[in-house]
């Protein structure tokens, strides 16, 4: 299965998706500090990461910016409770490759996860 690092600002989001992916067998890391979760990235193997777009500190497509430098292949899902075209375009742009509208629908991220993961890295 996959290691896959979740970052949230939202505690309760974090751990609702940690429950969902293990459930699958997948090893999740959780981090509700953007640095923490960069650092992570940086000194481990990480096969996806789910983030939020909005944050703290850092809008969570600057933080996938961030990760790609440490990793270029990472794969990414962006998660937002406040969907709009650009954010979309913008999370698509510095490669994410899926895009899920909170509250999490469990089905759908289990079925976007299982599809980034059998996806090429940058494809």
């Amino acid at each position: 299965m996959a290691n896959i690092l979740v970052l949230d600002d939202v505690f309760d989001a974090v751990a609702l998706l940690k429950r969902i992916l293990e459930k699958k067998g997948h090893r999740v890391s959780c981090f509700t500090e953007e640095e923490e979760a960069i650092d992570h990235v940086k000194a481990n193997d990480v096969d996806l990461v789910i983030l939020d777009i909005k944050l703290k500190k850092i809008d969570g497509v600057e933080v996938l910016a961030e990760m790609r430098k440490a990793d270029p292949n990472i794969r990414a899902i962006m998660l937002t409770g406040y969907p709009t075209l650009e954010s979309a375009r913008e999370s698509l742009r510095h490669g994410a490759m899926e895009y899920c509208v909170k509250p999490i629908d469990k089905d759908e991220i289990e079925e976007k996860v299982e599809e980034v993961l059998g996806k090429e890295p940058n494809s």
